[in-house]
């Protein structure tokens, strides 16, 4: 033996969406919260009838913010979620109505419970972030 060492290591997963199994994660987590939006008298009406381009918007955005590949800003550009909201009339009861059903999307996902936090804390803080109404 030659006196030297190899040393193996695993490659450290380090972004959200590698520990979360990538795209089809997101997928899934947005397919739960459109379940639930789809009957909200609050935040139906804000959406399309076709809730397909929505969907598929904000699970690539999601991707992509969490560490998967910038498709979302390959297609739509900089995400400029303000801006992209505004439209909209985001209140209090918009904001909570959109956070119960993202939680619970979030929380029947079966994650880790640091990850299931990390995710539950930014998105209360995107959602009032987003507000834009003050009723």
């Amino acid at each position: 033996m030659s006196g030297r060492f190899v040393i193996v290591t695993e490659r450290a997963i380090t972004t959200m969406f590698e520990r979360v199994g990538g795209q089809a994660f997101f997928d899934e987590l947005v397919d739960r919260f459109y379940a639930g939006v789809e009957d909200d008298p609050v935040l139906r009406p804000l959406y399309p009838d076709d809730l397909g381009d929505s969907k598929r918007h904000l699970s690539l955005f999601l991707a992509q913010y969490w560490g998967g590949p910038p498709n979302y800003s390959a297609e739509r550009g900089h995400p400029r979620l303000r801006m992209r909201h505004f439209p909209f009339a985001i209140g209090k009861a918009e904001r909570d109505a959109w956070y119960r059903h993202m939680s619970a999307a979030v929380r029947a996902a079966g994650l880790s419970p640091d990850d299931e936090e990390e995710l539950l804390t930014y998105f209360a803080r995107a959602a009032t972030h987003l507000i834009n109404q003050d009723r």
